[in-house]
């Protein structure tokens, strides 16, 4: 009887294989959220066309430095995951992806991110390491377990790529790159908040402290109205200062107006649907506007 034969894979199949199990690690889609945030904090001071090296250099350096940051997120938080029926496939709780090779990978993009970020300037390189050390260390490792008002520490690393952009561009740390880091920082609760609120079961079980589940869904469905006011009116500010003209301005604020709609809307008459229409506009609204304010710069 002829014994069936092994096939190896070939090498093109065996990457492809593990770029399809690490690329999850990375979160693509925040990843490349925050990534636009760090283009258009540049964008807004420097013209891309005129600067594109130093441009595809805060490109590469800034997704080093999220892409590692949020893999090593992934690795402390594992156990989470692995008691979330939303999060339990992610390469590590599944197994696809081992603790020792996604740490490796974190530490080596984080290293490489911030080198890069350091090379390029010294101002940058220590906004961009900022971002990292909130994230990872202030947020993931000593506050996500203990309190919901983790998230506010977590809204500050998600401000620093915009933060770290605009201080590229102007070799300085301004109202403007504070004002949008700020914008940023306000969003957050927007972004959070509804998704803890659709998802308050599995915190819940995975033992994660959420701002519903301490303060009630009414006080965080307020919290989320003013927060998007507060943002709506941070990112304006930012985007006169920066010179923005009518045509876009007008635009931003139809933007904001309908985050502000569904923000009261939700808080007005709660449901999961309206919790999930204002939870996918926030991140359009926040994509829209970086959009605006690269636009709008020089």
């Amino acid at each position: 009887m002829n014994s069936p034969v092994k096939t190896i894979p070939s090498l093109p199949d065996t990457l492809r294989g593990k770029l399809r199990a690490y690329w999850p690690l990375i979160k693509s889609l925040q990843t490349g959220l925050l990534l636009v945030t760090g283009l258009a904090g540049y964008m807004s001071s420097r013209c891309p066309v005129t600067t594109w090296p130093t441009l595809l250099g805060l490109s590469g350096s800034l997704f080093l430095a999220i892409s590692g940051s949020t893999v090593l997120n992934m690795v402390f938080d594992r156990d989470i995951d692995a008691r979330m029926a939303r999060t339990a496939h992610r390469p590590l709780p599944s197994g696809r992806v081992s603790v020792g090779e996604a740490t490796l990978l974190g530490i080596v993009m984080s290293a490489l991110g911030i080198g890069w970020a350091l090379l390029l300037s010294p101002l940058y390189g220590a906004v961009v390491f900022a971002g990292w050390f909130f994230d990872v260390v202030v947020y993931t490792l000593w506050l996500k377990r203990r309190t919901p008002w983790s998230i506010l520490w977590g809204g500050i690393s998600g401000g620093m790529p915009i933060l770290a952009g605009r201080a590229l561009g102007t070799g300085s740390i301004d109202w403007i790159g504070l004002t949008l880091a700020l914008a940023v920082l306000l969003w957050i609760p927007t972004h959070i908040m509804t998704f803890s609120l659709r998802h308050a079961k599995d915190y819940r079980h995975a033992g994660v402290p959420t701002f519903p589940a301490r303060y009630g869904e009414c006080l965080t469905r307020i919290t989320i109205a003013l927060s998007s006011i507060a943002a709506a009116v941070a990112m304006g500010s930012a985007a006169y200062g920066i010179g923005m003209t009518w045509g876009y301005l007008r635009l931003l604020v139809v933007l904001s107006a309908g985050l502000l709609t569904l923000a009261i809307s939700s808080l007005a008459r709660p449901s999961w649907r309206a919790n999930f229409g204002l939870f996918k506009y926030a991140s359009l609204y926040m994509l829209g506007a970086m959009l605006m304010v690269a636009a709008g710069g020089p």
